[in-house]
C-alpha cells in the first residue's frame, strides 16, 4: 500500500494527515494550536520559528501514528503542503534567522501603506493592477505587507534577505541541511504567487513592473513551480529523504480536495476567513464586482487553471470573538447550542469588520457593528447573528460570482471547521436559496488537496471518487423573506462603512 502525507500550515493551526492514494482515506492526524499575536491595533503576527517547530512536530508525531497503526514509514512516498495565503515572512538567507514576525494575512496595519500605493497609480485607483495580477491593491496581500517591512524594517532593505509565503519558510527550511552546508530550497507554485500582486497570470512569472512598482528586489522572490512537482527533500526528521511533491494555498488545495476540476464548480472553505473559489478552466476572467482572480492549480506540465474567488475576512474568527473577548460561550462548538436557542435574531444584524471588509467591498475604513439591539436581546441572538453574518458575506459573494461567471451555481460544497455545525449549514442553504452539500470528511479537504497534489506528482494517486457520505441541505426560507433578510444585512453592512477616517 501506498501513503502520502500532507501538512496543512493554517492561521490558528498547524495539522497533518496520513492519507490512503489507493482509497483516499485519511488513516492518521495530528493537530497543534498556533497562537496568533496581537501586539497593536490592527497587528496580527505569528512566530516564523513557531510556524515551522508546530510543522516538525506535527509530521513526526502523524509518521509516528501511522506507524502505531502498522504503516511503516517506507510506505509514506512524500510530502504534500497547503498553507494559509499571503502571509509574510522575511529571513536572512545565510542564517535562517525571520527578520520580523510573519504578518499574518488579516494584519491591516498597512492602511496608509496602500493610500500612498494607490496615489502612486497612473490611474489612483486601488484596481489599476487588477487586469494583471488578479488582485486590488489591499492590505490583504503580500507584496503591500512586503513593502512596509521594507519601509519600517532596516534589515529586510539589505543584500541577502529572503522573502516567502508561508510555504516558500516551510519549504526552504524543510530542505536546508546545515550541517551540510546545503542551503534551502527557494520556490513556491503559482497559487501562492498569485496572492502576492507580484506574478502576472498570463506568464504565470514575476512581472518587471509591479516589482518595480512595489520596489522589490526580484533577487529576494521564491522560484515560481507548479503546483504538483518535487520541489525537493526533507533534509532531517523522520520523513528525511521523502519528496516534498505538493504545493498549494489553503483555499486552492480545498478546491481541489473537492474534486472541482470542472468549469462552474465552486466551493467555500469555512476556516477563520471564508473563501468561496468557483474554477474557470484555462480562461482568466476579471472581475467585474469586486471578486479575485487567481489560479487555482497547475499540474505539472499541464495549462494552469484558473479561478474566481470571493474573500471574506471574518469567518470562523467570529466564533473565536464569541468565545475569548466576549465569553458567551467557553468552547467554540458551543455556539451551536448557544444560537440554537431562539428561532431568529429577531431584526438583530451583526457585522464583523473588524479589519475593514473585503469582497465585494474591499473598504478598509469599514469596522464591526451589532444594530437592532433592543431590550429583548439576549447573547442567544448575538450568537445567532454572528453565524448568520457569515451566511450573509457568503451570499454576496455568490452573487458575484454568478453576474461574473455567467453560470448560476445551483449547488455549493462546503469544507472547513463551521461546517461541523449542522444548524449553521441549514442558515446557510437559507441564505443562499441552493442547495449545500458537505461530505462527512470534507473538513479535511484542504490537507486532501494539498496530498492530491502530491501523489499525481508521484503518480500513484489511484482514488476517483472521494470516500464518505454526502450531506445535503436544502433551503427551507421562502424567496420573499430572504430578499428582505439581505436587504436588512446590506442596510447593516452600509452603516459599518467609513468609521475609519
Amino acid at each position: 500500500m501506498t501513503f502520502i502525507l500532507s501538512v496543512d500550515q493554517g492561521t490558528s493551526s498547524t495539522r497533518a494527515v496520513v492519507i490512503d492514494c489507493s482509497t483516499g482515506i485519511i488513516v492518521a492526524e495530528h493537530n497543534v494550536v498556533l497562537p496568533n499575536i496581537f501586539p497593536k491595533e490592527g497587528f496580527v503576527e505569528i512566530l516564523p520559528q513557531q510556524i515551522l517547530d508546530t510543522t516538525y512536530e506535527c509530521i513526526d508525531t502523524v509518521v509516528s501514528t501511522a506507524s502505531s497503526k502498522g504503516i511503516p514509514i517506507g510506505d509514506i512516498v512524500g510530502l504534500g503542503l497547503t498553507n494559509q495565503r499571503e502571509t509574510t515572512v522575511v529571513w536572512d538567507a545565510k542564517t535562517g534567522k525571520p527578520l520580523y514576525n510573519a504578518i499574518v494575512w488579516l494584519d491591516n496595519r498597512t492602511n496608509e501603506t496602500v493610500k500612498k500605493l494607490v496615489a502612486a497609480t497612473p490611474s489612483k485607483t486601488a484596481t489599476h493592477f487588477q487586469s494583471i495580477v488578479g488582485l486590488p491593491i489591499s492590505p490583504y496581500f503580500s507584496a503591500v505587507k512586503l513593502r512596509w517591512l521594507l519601509d519600517n524594517v532596516p534589515e529586510v532593505a539589505q543584500e541577502g534577505v529572503l522573502f516567502g509565503t508561508v510555504d516558500t519558510w516551510l519549504i526552504w527550511n524543510l530542505t536546508r541541511n546545515q550541517e551540510e552546508g546545503k542551503d534551502g530550497v527557494h520556490a513556491t507554485d503559482v497559487t501562492n504567487a498569485s496572492r502576492t500582486m507580484l506574478m502576472n497570470l498570463e506568464t504565470l512569472d514575476w512581472d518587471d513592473g509591479m516589482c518595480e512598482f512595489f520596489g522589490v528586489n526580484k533577487k529576494m522572490l521564491p522560484k515560481i513551480c507548479s503546483s504538483a512537482e518535487i520541489y525537493g527533500h526533507i533534509s532531517h526528521g523522520k520523513m528525511v529523504g521523502k519528496p516534498i511533491a505538493g504545493c498549494l494555498g489553503d483555499q486552492q488545495a480545498a478546491l481541489f480536495g473537492q474534486h472541482c476540476f470542472q468549469r462552474g464548480e465552486a466551493k467555500c472553505t469555512y476556516g477563520t476567513g471564508c473563501f468561496m473559489l468557483t474554477n474557470t478552466g484555462t480562461d482568466i476572467v476579471q472581475s467585474k464586482h469586486g471578486l479575485l482572480t487567481t489560479v487555482a492549480y497547475k499540474i505539472g506540465s499541464e495549462p494552469a487553471v484558473y479561478a474566481l474567488e470571493g474573500a471574506v475576512a471574518i469567518g470562523g474568527e467570529v466564533v473565536r470573538w464569541l468565545r475569548d473577548n466576549l465569553h458567551i460561550i467557553s468552547s467554540s462548538s458551543e455556539v451551536e447550542q448557544l444560537s440554537g436557542t431562539v428561532d431568529s435574531s429577531h431584526d438583530l444584524y451583526f457585522v464583523p469588520a473588524f479589519s475593514g471588509l473585503y469582497a465585494p467591498y474591499w473598504d478598509p475604513t469599514a469596522r464591526g457593528l451589532i444594530i437592532g439591539i433592543t431590550a429583548y436581546s439576549n447573547s442567544a441572538h448575538i450568537a445567532r447573528a454572528a453565524l448568520e453574518a457569515v451566511c450573509f458575506q457568503v451570499c454576496e459573494i455568490l452573487q458575484s460570482m454568478d453576474a461574473d461567471s455567467g453560470i448560476k451555481l445551483q449547488c455549493l460544497r462546503s469544507d472547513g471547521g463551521m461546517t461541523k455545525n449542522q444548524q449553521f449549514l441549514r442558515m446557510q442553504a437559507d441564505v443562499l436559496g441552493i442547495q449545500v452539500e458537505c461530505r462527512a470528511e470534507s473538513a479535511e479537504a484542504t490537507a486532501m488537496g494539498a496530498g492530491m497534489a502530491a501523489a499525481k506528482a508521484l503518480g500513484v494517486w489511484k482514488v476517483e471518487k472521494l470516500p464518505g457520505d454526502v450531506l445535503t441541505y436544502n433551503p427551507d426560507l421562502g424567496d420573499k423573506e430572504r430578499s428582505e433578510k439581505l436587504a436588512r444585512w446590506k442596510d447593516a453592512v452600509q452603516r459599518s462603512r467609513g468609521w475609519v477616517k
